[in-house]
């Protein structure tokens, strides 16, 4: 099944051959920056799993990469009438359809589908048809019609019926009706477009009432089947006697101009008929004539004495935009006499929609080195108002890094980067989108998403002190930890753990460290020994910190140790620590953590080495003894199980740090743990379909012209670029272009940057009208970059 972009482009490279080079690069500029549309027909009823069309064939999608590129329809309906295979690009049909459930009555029904392909980012519309079917007869909305006529009634009176309904559009709708056959009344058909064919029944032979008071007919009305479905209506006229004067309208036309949304209850227009009888046969009726829909009774009034039309209903003028009713003056004689008049109500749009905000495509985190104009997401709006109240603009704060650029479907934005991003300075934003329209008075909508900025390695580790100085009594054990060093990264996750090892250079200066070990995790030292006060009072090494990241980056520092011959030093509180200085601090935690969350670590050290520096932390008090634990050896808090409604949003920590010398000392650090309520999340919805904008050939044409004057100079350029290009690179196109129908001219080739490569786009003679289509890489050379020649051509 062809595309209906594959046969206009066919057609118009066989009438456009002739064109001229400079008309194939102009087609080529235009059409490279076009979104392909494909149109395909199937017939409603069909069944389950029926294949539409292959849309990655015809778009020349490669099909190797539609799954990874997470190929599939955009669409806000919870059960969607089609879906695309990821294997093979073809779309399918979900579930049977019912042309009159999904278009009514409307002559074309055509649905627009939307389809996204991610990294990069591409959105493809294609078009179905859903053909109609015979599925459906006609009906009449009364199976027995009664009819009052009097004699006197001249022949070529009119009497208009109801019309047959048909829910089947097209050639398939009402097509004619039949009448029984009788002496006194012919049939005519009068066409009203929307409203259908209306039925007439006109008298041609005077009626007799003394010969026969009643007559029967049989109304049969065929639709265009082949064979035709068919309704009927029973039609009982009764002969009435004498009166002879219809009601008469003051006016012609009737014409009125209503805003919508009017109050119910408003005041439409007052039609006014007389009638030249008297008594009763004089006397007006007003109704709605026979060939008004059930909708309009719903949204208008009439009132049966005065003739004043009011509204009922909800006036919307993005559902209809003008109306016609019918009005019916009728007398009260006993053979009513009827007139009928047209009432024209054009409605007038005001603004009352705000613009809908959709985003279509969104990549929800983002690394912190991302290069400025770099696409997060891909936003499109919406307004159902019409002209200016229909027009919206995008905008965003000024006071974040990233911006909104417009894009050329229409209505669509970019949300991209426009200048470089910390992580360790912001790592999450909550960017607003706002939507506004040109009304007065104007209408907005906004909507929020939120992006995190992933961390990469850009920073190195950092000691907490440098250089390091300790203190350690003579005397003590070997194979103790006697003090550590500790490194922080302001990275996260792989790019901040962090590895520690001492620098064993071999010289006289540093023959102590082959004495010392560092574990490498938590950068704790011990010695091997056991130092003596009268033989080394002092010496200094150096201990690097490396993080995990790819590559790694590292930082030293210089520790000196000094050696004393006493237990004369109390443990020092490294954390936490209080702006005053005092062993005092504050930790914030989710209330929602589980078991074994680690709340904070209490840091501390000790001067003396051997015993006399191991330090023991222990919980000296306590207010709830079954939420937290102390690791006796880390100084690690951790929590002991799940925290609940009921608990305490404070609770204090007083930890109790002592070495194990002779005569014990020890520190007290306090702890305030605080809990908070954890963040909300934002999710980003699927909205809604961007709006199709459907260009007539002759406009197109005409702005093919007028971009092809306006871009002469800058088509020159490209010219000569190509003609450079062509001539330094044969060996590129003889690699890579394989097309059978390459008649070896390059008429047109587009360079560009993506990340690292460079990219030409090249092909062959192209009339206009011939498109490249979107996504086709099967014509596209990598470039060696001059700014690294060393990489290979790709």
């Amino acid at each position: 099944m062809l595309s209906d972009l594959t046969m206009k482009q066919r057609r118009h490279e066989k009438r456009m051959g002739a064109r001229s080079v400079a008309g194939c690069v102009v087609a080529a500029f235009l059409w490279s920056v076009a979104s392909a549309q494909l149109r395909y027909s199937i017939s409603e009823e069909t069944n389950e799993g029926t294949v539409v069309g292959n849309v990655a064939k015809d778009l020349g999608l490669d099909k190797s990469t539609l799954k990874d590129r997470k190929y599939r329809i955009v669409s806000r309906d919870a059960d969607p009438l089609f879906y695309v295979s990821q294997n093979d690009g073809v779309l399918y049909v979900r579930r049977k359809i019912d042309r009159e459930e999904v278009c009514a009555q409307s002559s074309t029904c055509s649905l627009n589908l939307k389809t996204v392909l991610e990294n990069p980012l591409e959105v493809h519309y294609v078009g179905v048809e859903v053909l109609d079917i015979n599925d459906n007869s006609p009906t009449f909305t009364e199976e027995k019609k009664r009819l009052e006529i009097s004699e006197s009634v001249l022949p070529g009176a009119r009497f208009q019926l109801k019309p047959s309904r048909d829910s089947d559009s097209g050639p398939f709708s009402v097509q004619q009706y039949k009448l029984s056959h009788n002496d006194h009344f012919r049939l005519e058909v009068r066409d009203k477009g929307e409203d259908g064919k209306i039925p007439i029944l006109v008298l041609q032979k005077s009626l007799d009432r003394e010969a026969a008071e009643r007559h029967s007919l049989v109304l049969t009305a065929l639709d265009g089947g082949k064979p035709p479905k068919s309704g009927n209506m029973n039609i009982v006229v009764n002969v009435l006697d004498v009166n002879d004067n219809t009601p008469v309208f003051s006016k012609d036309v009737y014409s009125v101009l209503l805003s919508e949304n009017a109050p119910i209850g408003t005041t439409v227009i007052q039609v006014n008929a007389t009638d030249l009888d008297d008594g009763q046969n004089g006397e007006i009726y007003y109704s709605f004539g026979n060939s008004v829909s059930n909708q309009l009774f719903a949204i208008f009034d009439i009132n049966p004495s005065t003739g004043e039309i009011t509204v009922k209903g909800v006036i919307d003028y993005e559902q209809k935009d003008k109306y016609e009713i019918e009005i019916e003056a009728s007398d009260k004689g006993l053979a009513p006499l009827t007139t009928e008049k047209s009432v024209i109500i054009k409605i007038v749009d005001v603004n009352d929609n705000a613009p809908e905000i959709e985003v279509t495509s969104f990549s929800s985190s983002i690394p912190e080195d991302s290069r400025p104009g770099t696409t997060v997401a891909l936003i499109s709006v919406n307004d159902l108002d019409s002209g200016l109240n229909g027009k919206v603009i995008c905008s965003i704060g000024e006071d974040v890094p990233f911006g909104l650029s417009s894009s050329l479907q229409d209505k669509m934005y970019s949300l991209v980067t426009k200048s470089p991003l910390d992580r360790e300075q912001q790592s999450h934003y909550d960017l607003t989108i706002t939507a506004k329209d040109a009304g007065q008075p104007s209408l907005s909508s906004e909507k929020t998403i939120s992006v995190v900025v992933s961390d990469v390695n850009d920073n190195s580790p950092v000691f907490s002190l440098s250089p390091y100085t300790f203190y350690v009594t003579e005397g003590n054990d070997p194979g103790a930890s006697v003090f550590s060093v500790k490194a922080s990264d302001r990275d996260e996750n792989e790019n901040a753990v962090i590895s520690y090892h001492i620098v064993r250079d071999g010289s006289e200066d540093n023959k102590v460290t082959s004495f010392l070990n560092i574990n490498s995790d938590n950068g704790d030292i011990v010695t091997l020994k056991s130092f003596d006060f009268e033989t080394l009072k002092t010496f200094q090494f150096q201990v690097v910190a490396t993080d995990s990241g790819a590559p790694s980056l590292s930082t030293n520092v210089t520790v000196t140790v000094f050696i004393l011959d006493q237990n004369d030093n109390a443990p020092v509180i490294l954390y936490p620590l209080s702006s005053n200085g005092s062993a005092e601090g504050v930790e914030e935690i989710p209330r929602n953590v589980n078991a074994g969350h680690l709340v904070t670590k209490v840091r501390a050290y000790d001067a003396d080495i051997g015993y006399n520096g191991w330090l023991l932390f222990s919980l000296q008090e306590l207010t709830d003894h079954s939420l937290f634990a102390l690791d006796r050896y880390t100084g690690q808090i951790r929590t002991l199980r799940s925290f609940t409604e009921t608990d305490e949003a404070e609770h204090k920590l007083v930890i109790l740090v002592k070495d194990n010398g002779n005569v014990s000392l020890s520190a007290t650090a306090t702890v305030i743990v605080k809990l908070v309520e954890p963040k909300e999340a934002f999710a980003a919805s699927d909205v809604k379909s961007a709006a199709k904008v459907d260009e007539d050939d002759n406009v197109t044409f005409y702005l093919m012209i007028t971009l092809g004057s306006v871009s002469v100079l800058f088509l020159i350029s490209i010219i000569v670029l190509i003609a450079m290009q062509c001539s330094k690179s044969t060996d590129y196109t003889s690699k890579y272009l394989q097309e059978t129908n390459y008649d070896g001219t390059l008429c047109h080739s587009i360079q560009y940057r993506s990340g690292d490569k460079r990219y030409m786009l090249v092909g062959p003679r192209m009339s206009i009208g011939s498109t490249i289509v979107p996504g086709s890489h099967a014509n596209t050379l990598v470039l060696p970059d001059r700014r690294r020649a060393s990489e290979e051509v790709r």
